[in-house]
């Protein structure tokens, strides 16, 4: 997920609180203001790849803010939010240079992909692939061999696997390493929206098209594009992204000036690509322009070694965005880690140990912390040592938790700061846990 800082603009608390906490689980860095004075001062002291106003606020509305923007800070794109009544507003903000609007009341699927049509392509630094098993470091071998070459790769494997950090390790180790790497999740964005989303749209292109937007591919010029899940893509549209792929040129949406294209295309799927020919789900000609160097990635029990380096790796991160000490896995946890058949794969391993950073005592993460799905291993059968009864503990304290946090809600009358200082934690931990609280159902006070 992008890691581009956000700024948040809103003077009503409980909604500023609800975007922050839907940015952050979209894996965003977010800053807030509570008015377009305070959101300056933000500005004058940190980049932002986005800020996200409202135009109705007491002091500077987000017009003013607007405009001052586009005046100190012209590079930072501000898109803004506008009850329904008021979308006359919201047209005139955009004559100003705002780059879309979002109209009152929308759903968090729709704040996060707009924001992910908007926010430049990200600069990716170069970082170390975390692995221990042999058969992941012959694979990051023939990786960074295939990186040498601009030659189209097919990265196939389970959901969850980790088939993007072996894409963007390909990029790293590229000459095309210091320019952009793009993402595209082909199955999460509405089949409607991709064809715009990918290739880009000039103004009137469609209902709702007030300003071009360019598409990935333009946004990943001179860098590498990451087609993840390819398979899910319409036929039609597989069509239409051969000719691209052939061609090496786009053409936006409602345009017919065509723009060359200097793109590395890295694609991956879960599914058995020869099948999916087959069953007529993926042409073939497409999977032959696609194919030119595959590469599995396998399920995570396949490679065993790399479980504990992935573990205490994925555990350093949730504790620095907690910003929470770092505690560390006791011997029966790695023993259970090491037993358990990870059906999930690395996807699900990430949410183990985020709970068990949630349930531990804050030094020692312990057997009973690891709170494991009651499933089927992934690779064999294999039931000795598993006990139910710790996921039932487990719930059993984030249940307590949770209640915890709400009952100090109530008593602290909804005021975050306070709930930090009396619970001892950080304002950015307390954001952390509601935002979790939130995306499991539970009402907040208000």
């Amino acid at each position: 997920m992008s890691q581009a800082r956000i700024l948040v603009v809103e003077d009503d608390d409980g909604l500023r609180e609800a975007l922050l906490d839907t940015l952050l689980l979209g894996g965003y860095e977010c800053r807030e203001a509570d008015s377009g004075e305070r959101a300056l001062v933000q500005l004058s002291r940190q980049p932002f790849d986005m800020v996200i106003s409202d135009i109705q606020m007491g002091g500077m509305d987000g017009l003013t803010l607007l405009q001052t923007i586009r005046q100190q800070f012209p590079q930072t794109p501000v898109l803004l939010m506008t009850a329904y009544a008021n979308i006359d507003g919201a047209v005139r903000a955009m004559r100003e240079g705002a780059i879309d609007y979002l109209s009152k009341p929308f759903s968090p699927e729709v704040l996060l992909n707009q924001v992910s049509r908007y926010v430049p392509a990200q600069r990716v630094e170069k970082r170390a692939v975390v692995y221990g098993d042999a058969r992941s470091a012959e694979l990051f071998q023939l990786a960074a061999r295939v990186a040498r070459s601009d030659a189209t790769v097919m990265i196939s494997g389970p959901s969850g696997s980790g088939k993007e950090v072996l894409a963007r390790y390909i990029h790293d180790q590229s000459s095309r390493a210091e320019q952009p790497f793009v993402a595209i999740n082909c199955a999460a964005i509405p089949e409607n929206m991709l064809e715009a989303t990918l290739f880009g749209y000039e103004k009137g292109a469609y209902t709702g098209a007030v300003q071009g937007c360019p598409g990935k591919f333009e946004q990943a010029q001179g860098g590498t594009l990451l087609l993840d899940e390819i398979t899910e893509m319409d036929l039609a549209l597989q069509a239409k992204l051969l000719r691209v792929l052939q061609e090496r040129e786009v053409e936006r949406l409602g345009s017919r000036k065509t723009i060359a294209l200097d793109v590395r295309v890295i694609a991956t799927s879960n599914r058995d690509l020869k099948r999916a020919v087959q069953d007529g789900l993926f042409r073939e000609d497409l999977y032959y322009r696609l194919n030119v160097f595959p590469l599995r990635w396998g399920a995570l029990c396949e490679r065993p070694g790399d479980i504990l380096p992935l573990a205490r790796h994925l555990l350093a991160l949730h504790a620095a965005q907690a910003a929470l000490p770092l505690p560390r896995f006791t011997a029966h946890a790695e023993e259970r880690l090491l037993d358990y058949g990870w059906p999930g794969n690395v996807r699900e391993l990430a949410n183990v140990v985020q709970r068990a950073l949630i349930l531990c005592d804050g030094e020692c993460i312990a057997e009973a912390d690891l709170i494991l799905e009651d499933e089927e291993p992934g690779c064999e059968e294999d039931d000795e040592g598993r006990t139910p009864g710790l996921e039932r503990l487990g719930n059993e304290l984030k249940q307590q938790e949770h209640q915890i946090i709400l009952d100090t809600l109530q008593l602290c009358q909804g005021s975050r700061k306070a709930v930090a200082e009396r619970l001892g934690i950080s304002p950015r931990t307390l954001r952390y846990k509601l935002a979790k609280m939130r995306e499991a159902g539970i009402d907040m006070p208000a």
